[in-house]
């Protein structure tokens, strides 16, 4: 069955109402699909120092969220093929392949990463995977050794078992502002994180939140 659709402009309206043609049969088309589009607010910060935290958060933010993006991409990846490979030391093969694959595509910019990079790294991780670095290193979800060789290694006591919680942290709010506006900009390209993020639910949160839960960068 093939499916198309069409515009068709009538002489008592100029509005143009949509219809489907189905095998040939046209189908009015009642009501228009929209993307959702969320109305951002203009910035307003207490202080400039305040505007200063954001904008230095922004700029570490919209550096590192591409390699959280590619890991994501890079999990989904891998545990489909693994799933397809019954053999465990095929597995085993190409499991290794990835690891190295991984750790030529990363490590020379993970070793470049400041630690406050890093650790905004290690939790958008989590915001695209589902799961902290700790756990990918721990589970052995192979080439993400990788990140443990590299992060531990160039940025020192940075915590890979950190995650995003935007309801809690008032940085991790500010990081999914940050990206909502990136996004919408087209800077970055939109990839859903792994859990529901509401993000008018999250700002009403942080407009209506007393101070003791707001902590300071």
């Amino acid at each position: 069955m093939l499916f198309s659709y069409a515009q068709k402009e009538t002489k008592q309206d100029s509005v143009q109402p949509y219809y489907y043609i189905i095998d040939g049969d046209t189908v009015a088309r009642d009501m228009i699909s929209l993307d959702e589009v969320i109305l951002l607010e203009k910035l307003r910060f207490g202080s400039l120092e305040e505007k200063r935290q954001y904008l230095i958060l922004r700029r570490k933010t919209i550096k590192v969220y591409p390699y959280a993006k590619l890991a994501a991409e890079r999990l989904v990846t891998m545990n489909e093929r693994l799933e397809s490979i019954e053999n465990k030391r095929l597995q085993k093969r190409y499991t290794r392949r990835l690891q190295k694959y991984i750790e030529d595509e990363f490590s020379k910019e993970l070793k470049e990463f400041t630690r406050s990079e890093g650790q905004i790294l290690v939790k958008l991780i989590h915001r695209q995977t589902g799961h902290t670095a700790y756990d990918l290193v721990k589970e052995l979800r192979t080439g993400f050794r990788a990140f443990r060789y590299n992060i531990t290694a160039g940025l020192f006591d940075i915590s890979l078992k950190e995650e995003f919680k935007p309801f809690e942290d008032k940085e991790d709010y500010w990081i999914e502002d940050i990206l909502e506006r990136a996004f919408q900009n087209f800077d970055l390209e939109r990839q859903r994180p792994a859990f529901d993020i509401n993000y008018l639910d999250l700002r009403d949160f942080w407009k209506q939140a007393p101070k003791e839960k707001i902590t300071d960068f």
